[in-house]
């Protein structure tokens, strides 16, 4: 990401207030750490793209154009898979006044995040957080609810072992497996699944003074 050393942009979910830090692009994590962290078994992916909020997506994703747009990317394919007219990162985030270098310089925080979804629809936009890992357990039960979209904020280092912040939206929940399905924005990533407790844990870490968590669209 060159124009990145110029932005000096942050990791894409970026840091708050006076603590926030710039640095030059995500941290990279290899092939080889990714296909090792997470489940791609080829069975259960198949099963999963069939949950009835990840088929609404109709087996694409479609890429965050750069490593700090994550968040809006994430809102653009939510809203692709509920009928909402703003289907792209600069429809999503036109009029907000967020990103308009083009880079959302140390990213999105989760409440500025419900800030863009809200400014484009008038479905209920609702910030979760701090929650525990039964409430947690409790939204991924609904997560294959047609009439619902969650968004997850999670740091990626307590996945793969390195990388930053990161909004992806989730396609359903595969409740023998316990596992969810996480439709990553990130083209280097890809949708992949991961047990629940894992990606709970990843979520539940600060981000600045507040914890991360999901974004809830109905």
């Amino acid at each position: 990401m060159k124009r990145g050393l110029i932005f000096g942009l942050a990791v894409c979910a970026g840091l708050l207030g006076t603590t926030a830090v710039f640095i030059a692009g995500q941290s990279s994590v290899s092939p080889k750490a990714i296909e090792a962290s997470v489940i791609r078994t080829p069975d259960l992916v198949e099963r999963a793209w069939r949950l009835p909020v990840a088929a609404t997506f109709n087996s694409d994703v479609i890429w965050q154009s750069n490593g700090t747009r994550c968040g809006p990317a994430s809102i653009a394919n939510a809203f692709r898979s509920i009928g909402e007219e703003e289907t792209t990162e600069a429809q999503v985030l036109e009029g907000t006044g967020k990103c308009w270098t083009g880079f959302c310089i140390i990213g999105l925080t989760l409440d500025e995040l419900a800030e863009v979804a809200r400014a484009h629809t008038e479905r209920k936009v609702s910030v979760i957080r701090d929650l525990t890992a039964e409430q947690f357990h409790e939204h991924m039960k609904h997560a294959n609810d047609p009439d619902r979209r969650y968004i997850i904020n999670f740091t990626r280092e307590d996945i793969f072992g390195g990388g930053g912040g990161h909004h992806s939206p989730i396609g359903g929940y595969l409740e023998a497996e316990d596992a969810v399905f996480v439709l990553d924005v990130n083209e280097n990533y890809k949708p992949w699944l991961i047990k629940r407790e894992r990606l709970f844990k990843a979520m539940d870490t600060f981000d600045g003074g507040r914890k991360r968590g999901l974004l809830l669209i109905q």
